[in-house]
């Protein structure tokens, strides 16, 4: 995955130096290849190379240079779908595995940064959840139940969250959660790797993958013979449908704005839907008030800037010192049906094939969660989540989220029988791209700054859905399983294998009618 290809940039990628490794120069063994450098890849690579085993990272952007470079970095045991779904759909045994994994993986991740010395801001902090103005608290009541449940009986239910100009009304208190800074973070794994033997090449994309006694994955620069792959690439294009069936891309949304004076630092979370999510950081220019939502499907809404002014607008209305806003990106969050992540084994593949994808918002601790799972699988030993996080695994009482997610990603291929986004492509404005309908086919436009025009096929690679234009990023986004491109059509982020095809000259396209 690359960084940020749009004019939107997270406060992580102005306030840290993050490292950039050579690419790949030709052929090479490991006793394991892993995917992807962000936080589920380097966590991996770190438990493995812990134990002594040979590893080998590949990505084709800088250290955190996808998703990870755009989270919000929440450290939490508090699931977004929280325990009442998460017990629902898993039993409650299943919810008690998932809170001990992610109470695990904060607690996991401060030994780490205490044993390697990583200067990331970790801290320690209560996490607050609470509902929206005029809704009832009986959910709060429930999750209260639920939490306790699945063994987190220090979750107590309080008369309000400690914001000093806003009156939450009760709210849960979860108690030792964690924030960090995640680039330098990432920036101390790949330290701790190279320290002991492990190798990171970035500028290097992962063309293919093939399991089996001797697995390979081929790059442009030669080909990477393992033991193993572990693919954590945020959503794997190892797999062509099945994983991609049972999960699905939404845009999630985040500002970040300074602060006239302190606030209580803490995680806050409300049970809005689309749900919203608060922290405050300290960055060398001051203190930065955090906020994230406004989530709806990837290729599905063009309206960032309107999402952007109702995360503000929600803000201040909470927190009345907050500033002026500095900081506007997104970033990409894959749902799983039966709300939680997929580590493990890839369906219908070699058993020497892994994937780490579905982090459900959770990418932190998901990550994390990853490579204390993966390690052991990799090893033969026990681990007493893998049942719960297996990507093979059939939960019933999903089956609702199932087809309802089933039917809108069907709905998508519709946009085949619609018209262009626009008539020409004189109608496309420079800076800007648009889908235009030439014959039978379409075609993304992308006019750069210049004024010249870049044609691509807008028939993603994966599947053949219409991929829409996200103006914010300036990128194509493929509505039906969450690929995405820059503007000019090189791959950003899969399922897609492969960049946008060439267009068709319009010349062609008139003999073919």
């Amino acid at each position: 995955m690359r960084g940020d290809s749009g004019r939107t940039r997270s406060p992580w990628f102005a306030s840290a130096n993050t490292p950039l490794r050579p690419p790949l120069a030709g052929d090479s063994r490991a006793e394991v290849c892993v995917i992807g450098a962000g936080m589920a890849g380097l966590s991996v690579a770190y438990h493995l190379a812990l134990e002594g085993r040979s590893v080998l990272v590949l990505d084709d952007g800088p250290i955190g240079g996808g998703q990870s470079g755009r989270t919000t970095a929440h450290l939490s045991n508090a699931i977004d779908d929280l325990y009442v779904d998460i017990a629902r759909i898993h039993g409650v045994d299943g919810a008690r595995l998932a809170a001990e994994s992610h109470t695990a993986a904060i607690d996991r991740l401060e030994a780490i940064v205490a044993a390697e010395s990583i200067a990331c801001d970790f801290e320690r902090l209560d996490g607050y959840l609470f509902t929206p103005p005029g809704e009832a608290s009986d959910l709060l009541s429930e999750e209260l139940r639920a939490s306790h449940d699945a063994g987190l009986t220090d979750v107590a239910l309080v008369p309000r969250a400690p914001l000093d100009g806003f009156d939450t009304g009760p709210a849960l208190r979860f108690p030792r959660q964690a924030q960090f800074h995640v680039l330098k973070y990432l920036s101390g794994l790949v330290r701790a790797i190279e320290r002991r033997g492990g190798r990171i090449h970035c500028g290097t994309r992962a063309d293919g993958v093939t399991g089996g006694r001797t697995a390979r994955v081929r790059t442009p620069a030669g080909v990477v013979m393992c033991d193993a792959v572990v693919v954590a690439t945020n959503t794997p294009f190892v797999s062509r449908v099945l994983v991609h069936a049972r999960q699905h891309a939404y845009v999630t949304y985040a500002i970040g704005a300074t602060l006239r004076r302190g606030t209580t630092r803490a995680l806050y979370w409300d049970t809005a839907d689309p749900y919203h999510y608060v922290r405050v950081h300290t960055l060398p220019e001051g203190e930065v008030l955090i906020v994230g939502g406004e989530d709806h499907k990837v290729g599905q809404a063009d309206d960032a800037e309107r999402r952007w002014a109702a995360l503000e607008s929600w803000a201040r209305e909470r927190f009345p010192v907050m500033g002026v806003v500095t900081y506007r990106w997104s970033g990409e969050v894959l749902e799983p049906v039966d709300r939680l992540g997929l580590i493990g084994a890839n369906p219908n593949d070699h058993e020497n094939v892994f994937i780490v994808t579905g982090d459900t918002g959770m990418g932190m601790t998901h990550g994390t969660i990853a490579g204390m799972l993966l390690s052991d699988v990799i090893h033969r030993r026990a681990n007493r989540w893998a049942r719960l996080y297996d990507p093979a695994r059939v939960r019933l009482r999903a089956a609702g989220p199932f087809v309802a997610e089933a039917a809108n990603m069907a709905a998508q291929y519709g946009r085949w029988l619609r018209g262009g986004d626009v008539d020409s492509v004189d109608a496309v404005a420079p800076g800007d791209g648009a889908v235009v309908r030439r014959g039978l086919s379409k075609v993304a436009v992308y006019r750069d700054e210049a004024g010249v025009v870049h044609e691509r096929s807008a028939m993603c690679p994966h599947l053949g859905c219409a991929v829409a234009w996200n103006r914010a990023e300036r990128t194509w986004d493929c509505p039906c399983h969450g690929s995405r491109f820059d503007p000019y059509g090189r791959l950003l982020n899969g399922p897609a294998a492969a960049d946008l095809a060439r267009a068709e000259p319009p010349e062609r396209q008139r003999r073919a009618s």
